[in-house]
């Protein structure tokens, strides 16, 4: 990799990283659970660049280094299942104590 590649590299990450601050900072509030248990693909797309990266690794650190982001990746995913059930769940019918349901068919 030459220094126009690296720098090419480097001013992509930086623009990157200002417009996803840029983006995320414009979400209110109650948007962003709904938002980021959506978003539970990209934490996949990390896990299967992880792999493929292991894939191509030949060194101690190269294994180590992918593994965390396995791991890390595989994590979110799972986290953002559990996030989203939680949220449904808050959606969900509550059940009737059953004193109220005698109650309405005695007086029907």
């Amino acid at each position: 990799m030459n220094n126009l590649d690296l720098l090419t590299a480097i001013t992509v990450f930086v623009l990157s990283v200002l417009v996803g601050i840029e983006v995320i900072s414009k979400v209110p509030a109650t948007l962003h659970t709904p938002l980021m248990s959506g978003s539970n693909s990209v934490h996949g797309i990390v896990v299967i660049g992880a792999m493929l990266i292991a894939a191509e690794s030949h060194t101690w650190l190269g294994y180590v280094l992918t593994f965390v982001a396995m791991a890390f990746g595989a994590m979110n995913v799972v986290g953002g299942y559990v996030v989203t059930d939680r949220m449904l769940g808050m959606f969900k019918a509550k059940p009737r104590p059953a004193a109220a349901e005698k109650n309405q068919k005695a007086e029907v």
